[in-house]
């Protein structure tokens, strides 16, 4: 995996909680974008089966389960790893994230790596006639937007 976007942000919590609002409350912070939707379907709720192996779910007002990804690397409060798929995507096609959660003083530098998006073909739906550059520009703006809203969240 070669192209990738890394977003840093600084929270006002421990290592140990801000892992805990990303994973455990996943749900109540993440915030859908229509350039990187799951499923074509509205929005539904993300969550996290704990430990690696789990999973990555998305579950849709009509109950339907939709996984995500699967837990690569579970490290608390330290590391986490995880695949990353759209519905869209061929079965055998995966982008993957890694977020590490690095002490600063009193806060906590949470910081998001998500790699893979030059695996989607060039007119593959989920990258909108975007080329390289734009895409993951997209990309990282939407992650910033998540872990904001994330230390929002744990204010």
């Amino acid at each position: 995996m070669t192209s990738k976007v890394y977003v840093a942000l600084r929270v006002k919590a421990t290592p140990e909680r801000a892992f805990q609002v990303f994973t455990a409350d996943i749900g109540a912070w993440w915030r859908p974008n229509a350039l990187f939707q799951t499923t074509p379907r509205a929005p539904g709720v993300l969550a996290f089966e704990p430990g690696e192996g789990g999973r990555l779910t998305e579950t849709l007002a009509n109950g339907k389960v939709f996984e995500i990804g699967r837990i690569l690397a579970w490290e608390p409060p330290a590391r986490l790893v995880f695949s990353w798929r759209q519905a869209t995507f061929p079965p055998d096609l995966l982008t993957e994230v890694e977020v590490r959660f690095e002490a600063v003083g009193e806060e906590t530098r949470v910081s998001v790596e998500h790699r893979g998006f030059d695996q989607v073909p060039a007119d593959h739906v989920a990258r909108h006639g975007f080329p390289d550059q734009l895409l993951l520009m997209r990309l990282a703006e939407w992650w910033r937007d998540l872990l904001t809203g994330m230390g929002s969240g744990l204010a």
